[in-house]
């Protein structure tokens, strides 16, 4: 069974069941093929109708899964069955046909084969759980969720990825918004992709940035979330604050799908980059696929040199987007026009792109508040920061960048406005994505928080900060819901 998450009454989040790994049908030919390795050890009473039930559902649901799609979680399942069905009827066809008994194989003979068609078929569920296929937790929210895609190129700005002097950058940008309810079984939009070649390329490149095989993404690759795609902006004259989003190095803009849907159904739009080169794989309108050119040298201050450079990058493509929607929100024939608070935006990332969301805000004065998930501040710590940050780190441990800990640290101290570091117990450095939802659940890679426990957790903590620092209500600090998350170091600028 998949595990989920729900808020408990004292702010905490609390286990709960999500959903099976495996689909009934699934089931039924993991079940049929256990039985059918079984049968040859039952009594000789009970060994022939079992086996001929066992193989008559075995191959039903076999074919059924070939119309339907097999899951590559199944494939040792369909394996291992297929190895035992003939050993399990050939004797019993002999016996018909003869009307003696059929000899059968020594016990000591039949063991190992029995017990490697029983590890083949036992592989299946062990697979379909510890690749599940991503079951994006319900947004919490009073709005329904859409979603679009947006293609944007800066005129102003080179390509420095590349040598072509006319080539401008170009970047794919992601909406989640508030929306109005769709009918009743609308399914959501692709969760990698607009499409599903364009989710297949995504997913095949973040395998191979993870150095895994492509096919273990396949159900990540086909899977919807709870946003859709067009859907009309929500009722109403409520302008929606900004939330632009910046990825990590290697990574997607939806990566972060979960927590851009549980902010969209509270009222703020979420805007998630793209940043071609460096982002996995970033599909174009006009059908290239840029992929990933960044990659680590081994030489840490040359490293240090190229990350800093990347996050430069990155911040003016967070500022451009911001300008390009201002320019949305005055657009008379966009469903979004009239509708974003540009006067109101925070600039968010993981990993690099927390380090991109903090030199963005020291470059761009429109940016009202920051959030940096795991992210190592790259690039110049000049000019001071004048926004609140909301820092959400995993806890120290001894493979943590030693330079880590004290260089944000120092980012936050300097800051004029409050910052916040928040230390998720049981997180690690992918706990602040998607990737719980569909990684095995592995402590040192995704944390021990749970399959949606994680994003849950993320997307709570943020919305308590942005509420706190972009819809201030009287005596607001956001210091109280987020010490129920973690372990909370507050810097007040003024107070020592």
């Amino acid at each position: 069974m998949r595990r989920g998450a729900a808020r408990s009454e004292d702010g905490g989040v609390t286990e709960t069941i999500a959903g099976p790994s495996l689909s009934p049908l699934e089931f039924l030919a993991v079940l049929a093929a256990a039985v059918l390795v079984v049968a040859r050890w039952l009594p000789p009473a009970a060994r022939s109708r079992t086996a001929v039930g066992a193989a008559a559902v075995f191959a039903a649901s076999a074919a059924l899964l070939g119309v339907t799609g097999v899951r590559w979680q199944l494939w040792p399942v369909l394996a291992g069955g297929g190895a035992v069905l003939p050993f399990a009827l050939v004797p019993l066809v002999r016996r018909r046909g003869s009307g003696r008994a059929a000899r059968r194989a020594p016990w000591w003979l039949a063991l190992p084969g029995a017990a490697a068609c029983l590890g083949l078929v036992a592989a299946g569920p062990v697979a379909a759980w510890a690749f599940p296929a991503p079951v994006f937790p319900a947004p919490s929210g009073p709005y329904a969720v859409g979603t679009r895609v947006l293609q944007w190129t800066d005129p102003d700005r080179p390509e420095t990825f590349t040598a072509d002097p006319d080539d401008r950058r170009t970047l794919v940008v992601q909406l989640w918004y508030p929306a109005r309810e769709s009918p009743a079984g609308t399914p959501g939009a692709p969760y990698l992709g607009r499409t599903g070649a364009e989710a297949r390329t995504v997913a095949g490149a973040l395998a191979a940035g993870a150095g895994l095989p492509g096919f273990l993404f396949d159900d990540a690759a086909r899977a919807r979330g709870r946003a859709v795609a067009g859907a009309p902006v929500a009722d109403g004259a409520e302008r929606f604050p900004v939330v632009l989003f910046s990825p990590g190095s290697g990574g997607a803009r939806t990566q972060n799908t979960a927590w851009a849907q549980e902010l969209a159904s509270h009222g703020y739009l979420v805007a998630a980059l793209d940043h071609p080169y460096d982002s996995a794989a970033v599909v174009l309108d006009d059908g290239r696929t840029v992929r990933s050119a960044t990659s680590s040298t081994g030489d840490r201050d040359a490293d240090e040199e190229l990350a800093a450079d990347w996050t430069a990058v990155r911040a003016a493509d967070l500022g451009f987007v911001l300008t390009r929607l201002e320019g949305l929100d005055h657009d008379g024939a966009d469903p979004l026009a009239g509708r974003l608070d540009t006067g109101r935006v925070a600039a968010a990332g993981h990993s690099m792109g927390g380090a991109a969301a903090l030199q963005a805000a020291r470059r761009d004065a429109r940016i009202g508040a920051v959030i940096d998930l795991d992210g190592f501040p790259h690039g110049p710590a000049a000019p001071e920061l004048h926004q609140p940050v909301l820092a959400l780190v995993q806890e120290t441990t001894p493979d943590t960048d030693p330079r880590y800990p004290p260089r944000l640290a120092a980012a936050l101290a300097a800051d004029t406005a409050p910052t916040y570091r928040l230390t998720v117990p049981g997180a690690a450095h992918l706990s602040f994505t998607d990737a719980p939802l569909y990684l095995p659940p592995v402590p040192s890679l995704v944390g021990s928080l749970g399959r949606t426990g994680a994003p849950r957790l993320v997307a709570a903590a943020t919305l308590a900060f942005l509420d706190a620092t972009l819809r201030p209500a009287p005596g607001g600090d956001p210091a109280g819901p987020l010490s129920a998350y973690g372990a909370l170091t507050v810097h007040r600028p003024g107070t020592g």
